[in-house]
């Protein structure tokens, strides 16, 4: 759980359903939850005796992350949930925004471009993290394997969203400007969707990573094995894409 950036696992064990203490509960916490909230948990999990539930407290990101993947490791290693069919699915109403507490300012979920929902405009400038984006992936058994987004085509709206990430005028101007110029003469609407050619082959061969279908994959280091990439880079092109090399201790 932790790198996802879980600080622990908490679990309850099920021994006695008819006793809700440290008698029929086995747990290093039920002495510090309270008889009602017990109660509580085993109603809302319809646990029975036998049972294991796993439970985190954290931010909401990180909980639906961790617990998210800790149910997926499990029903593939216990095969449960897994079914030979296959159900696909529409993922929409993203977040338009996430917050980076360290520096306290949004980022862009999906990327600055993206429309937010009909309605969701207002949000911009009053709540950001109320606003939901036109993006959407698509997600077949668990894979997702295609997403995009509806892109912004008013030049207002793209102002607020930049606005909104902390980006002044004057930057926005800068890095953006051919942008917002060129949408002030009206632009369609416009989107599209990528799909991984990859991920869907790996669900046609039933296999269990895309590594599998695969010519010549890289490490988990990111090498390739076959043309012994990444390798050195002569001086000459360094100095060609202007790129100079620092050692490590050098700020």
């Amino acid at each position: 759980m932790k790198i996802y950036g879980a600080k622990g696992l908490a679990y309850i064990k099920i021994n006695d359903i008819t006793q809700l203490n440290e008698t029929g509960l086995q747990s290093p916490i039920v002495k510090n939850i309270h008889t009602t909230a017990l109660k509580q948990i085993v109603e809302k999990t319809d646990a029975a005796n036998g049972d294991l539930i796993f439970f985190g407290a954290d931010k909401k990101k990180i909980v639906h992350e961790a617990l998210g993947a800790l149910r997926e490791k499990i029903g593939h290693e216990k095969n449960f949930l897994i079914e030979d069919q296959w159900t696909p699915l529409w993922v929409i109403d993203f977040p338009m925004f996430e917050l980076d507490e360290e520096e306290n300012r949004w980022n862009a979920l999906h990327h600055p471009f993206t429309s937010p929902n009909e309605g969701h405009e207002e949000f911009l400038s009053k709540d950001p993290g109320k606003c939901l984006s036109k993006a959407y992936d698509m997600v077949i058994n668990g894979w997702e394997v295609g997403g995009g987004s509806i892109r912004i085509h008013k030049q207002d709206v793209q102002a607020n969203v930049l606005k909104a990430l902390g980006i002044s005028d004057a930057e926005a101007q800068e890095k953006f400007g051919f942008l917002l110029k060129a949408l002030q003469y009206g632009a369609p609407p416009h989107g599209g969707i990528a799909f991984g050619l990859d991920r869907l082959a790996t669900l046609l061969a039933g296999a269990a990573s895309i590594r599998d279908v695969i010519a010549f994959p890289k490490t988990q280091k990111a090498q390739c094995l076959l043309t012994e990439a990444p390798s050195a880079v002569d001086e000459k092109q360094l100095r060609e894409l202007h790129i100079k090399i620092r050692p490590k201790n050098v700020s």
